[in-house]
């Protein structure tokens, strides 16, 4: 029996065709039918447009592809010989606001997609305060990330050599102001413990708040150990929390962009990607894995690459980046400069490849400069790695993860947990 599901709110659309046998999902075609065209938009303009132009990708993770689209600019520029070398200022802006970005998206999906079709599932009307929940933790942490870019979303001020931004300390105080009402928030509202007491505990039963709730549910559904692909997890990104890396039954530091390929699916304007042919889960459980965190690498040991496990990465990942991004607030040192690069060279010629850790993973922007002109532009997006329906030998990591769903709505949940964007992925 095949069904055809058009899943909604996903920064967009796509279109799930389920084969079922025997009452179980056995095969899943995931399709995104818009064009959007960005990488043709940008050809033949000036280098620097694509600040401009690549954030307005996604409403979402729009910093992640202006810090992606800055970084191809520097690693041209460094390999045509223009050495790029950021102050400790700059990077930790940067990584300042790339944290704040994730960890709104990561409110979003606890309260706006998680909760709400876990409550669904069990004919649960979701209450209202849900909803002004995501509103109130995202809007505070994009007010912290707004003070140093200057707004939020689409905004520019990451540029070759640093930022254009130049803080005074109330910039700062503001931000760590804004950063603290969240973490009360979270400690709370979402965990129900302070986020000490959440590093002692050992196990999930123990966490409280809004994350007992879906916690529960998910056991309740009997979902928790649905959800599993290949667990194979890879991360292309630059963070300074996050660690570079893949992990297919052994770990490897050792991972190229040469490996990468992209590859056109007739169903879907989206193309797939794969690395060494093979397809890999991208997002906060890859970087978990990968950076080797103990209470997640426990879980992995009973759970895999299931449902609770890529649940749980989230929100581990929610709290560690709130307490990295209080350290960078209280070691930035505002004398240094802002930007290191006094002038853009004219007529400049660089191939690029920039990379970072977007909410839903590793985002990958390549740049072919020409007499200071894009001649080619390329953008590799999360949903890519992780909603692609595969190749001819393997089916892709949510559509593998699907198979063995009792239903639809099962298996939408599932589709779910990897936080599912289809305007990033769209192009």
């Amino acid at each position: 029996m095949k069904v055809k599901y058009l899943i909604e709110k996903i920064e967009g659309e796509a279109e799930l065709e389920f084969d079922f046998k025997n009452g179980l999902v056995d095969n899943v075609i995931i399709s995104f039918p818009f064009y959007r065209g960005i990488e043709e938009i940008l050809k033949d303009r000036d280098a620097m447009d694509a600040l401009v132009i690549t954030p307005r990708v996604c409403g979402i993770c729009n910093h992640a592809h202006l810090i992606a689209s800055v970084r191809a600019i520097e690693n041209g520029l460094n390999k045509a010989g223009i050495n790029i070398n950021l102050t400790q200022k700059a990077i930790s802006l940067r990584e300042f606001t790339l944290s704040c970005e994730i960890v709104h998206s990561h409110f979003k999906w606890f309260y706006l997609v998680a909760l709400p079709q876990l409550l669904n599932l069990d004919g649960i009307e979701k209450p209202d305060n849900y909803i002004l929940k995501a509103s109130w933790a995202s809007t505070n942490i994009v007010k912290a990330l707004a003070i140093f870019s200057g707004q939020w979303p689409h905004a520019s001020y990451a540029v070759p050599g640093g930022v254009s931004c130049d803080p005074t300390y109330e910039d700062i105080i503001q931000a760590e102001a804004l950063v603290d009402e969240v973490t009360r928030f979270v400690e709370n509202e979402l965990i129900g413990m302070s986020i000490d007491e959440y590093h002692k505990t050992k196990e999930i039963s123990n966490i409280k708040g809004d994350m007992s709730t879906i916690f529960d549910m998910m056991s309740k559904k009997n979902i928790e150990e649905k959800g599993k692909s290949y667990d194979r997890f890879i991360v292309f990104g630059e963070h300074q929390i996050f660690q570079t890396g893949q992990y297919n039954k052994k770990y490897s530091n050792d991972i190229s962009f040469a490996h990468i390929k992209e590859q056109i699916q007739h169903n879907s304007k989206a193309k797939s990607v794969t690395y060494k042919d093979m397809c890999y889960e991208v997002g906060p459980l890859a970087r978990a894995i990968i950076a080797k965190n103990d209470f997640v690498l426990n879980l992995h040991n009973k759970y895999k690459d299931s449902t609770l496990i890529r649940v749980y990465a989230r929100l581990d990942e929610t709290l560690r980046l709130l307490m990295y991004m209080k350290s960078l607030l209280a070691n930035l040192n505002v004398k240094e400069l802002s930007c290191t690069l006094a002038k853009m060279p004219k007529a400049f010629e660089a191939n690029g490849v920039g990379m970072v850790e977007a909410a839903r993973g590793s985002l990958i922007h390549q740049s072919i400069i020409k007499d200071g002109k894009i001649q080619k532009y390329n953008i590799i997006t999360p949903t890519q790695w992780n909603l692609s329906s595969g190749t001819q030998k393997e089916a892709g990591v949510a559509a593998q993860a699907m198979k063995g769903s009792i239903s639809v709505e099962e298996a939408t949940f599932v589709f779910r947990t990897f936080d599912v964007c289809s305007v990033c992925t769209t192009h």
